[in-house]
């Protein structure tokens, strides 16, 4: 059964902004999920649908197939946790405790329960010792840290993480990533992650949907999406930097794949030296 579903998919805003345009979209439980667009492409407005933060216009959104409802809204955000661009819109709390131990709370949870959810999900974020820290205070990637933290402690099936990447230095980023993939690997979770930051989309996914205008013009593979010159060209995207550096060395007549990660990289040039 796929964990998350779309059917025809639309969104106005206002009456007039077309944000979604018929959007059909599947997740299936455990995949890794890459939404890659411009800026302005819908990616936002597609993830704030997962969890019924927006209502379609029309179409549905269906969670382990049932469509998101009034009645079922608790059990969709406790199987769906969306982590926005931007921590602070999600982290209010005097304290980093309190704030991951938000979710729990309006779950009902016993003290002891959510002690322990608290816990577990700070420990996971590598943030233990942070507890009586003021989110404010904190640089920008432990704040998406602590934002990633308050969701685990739902103890979410999926994942979701709009541009996770954005604001932070490359080692940030790296760390957020290695992350990112030990919660899909260890905990079992499936993660959705939207980027415009195309030389991360292989580390991050398994499997990439393009979006341009409101639709999903692509859905494959990494290597199917990024061989495509004309659905990177309408996305006003460009290839990852490693891929284009392993084309150039095509064109000087070094016998090379197109690899997209710098190990997949490494590991090709290496056949060559040998």
């Amino acid at each position: 059964m796929n964990i998350i579903e779309a059917r025809n998919l639309t969104h106005v805003y206002r009456g007039k902004i077309t944000a979604l345009d018929a959007i059909n979209f599947t997740a299936k439980p455990g995949e890794r999920i890459a939404i890659i667009g411009a800026n302005g492409a819908g990616k936002s407005t597609l993830f704030k649908h997962f969890n019924g933060i927006l209502k379609p216009t029309s179409g549905e959104i269906l969670i382990k197939g049932k469509c998101i409802s009034n009645e079922n809204i608790i059990e969709v955000r406790k199987t769906v946790g969306v982590v926005f661009q931007d921590p602070d819109d999600q982290i209010f709390a005097p304290t980093v405790k309190q704030d991951v131990a938000f979710g729990p709370m309006n779950l009902g949870l016993s003290m002891e329960e959510i002690e322990k959810r608290v816990r577990e999900s700070l420990e996971t974020v590598r943030l233990t010792g942070f507890e009586e820290r003021a989110p404010h205070h904190l640089s920008t990637g432990e704040k998406k840290k602590v934002a990633i933290a308050g969701i685990l402690a739902m103890q979410p099936e999926v994942l979701v993480l709009d541009e996770p990447t954005a604001g932070l230095d490359p080692g940030g980023a790296i760390r957020l990533i290695k992350l990112i993939n030990g919660m899909n690997r260890y905990l079992g979770i499936t993660t959705i992650v939207s980027t415009h930051e195309v030389d991360i989309v292989p580390m991050l996914a398994d499997r990439v949907c393009i979006m341009s205008k409101g639709k999903i013009i692509g859905d494959g593979t990494p290597l199917e999406i990024f061989s495509s010159p004309e659905l990177i060209k309408k996305t006003h995207l460009r290839l990852p930097m490693v891929a284009q550096l392993m084309e150039m060395l095509q064109e000087e007549g070094v016998p090379v794949g197109v690899k997209f990660t710098l190990e997949e990289a490494r590991d090709e040039l290496l056949k060559v030296v040998k």
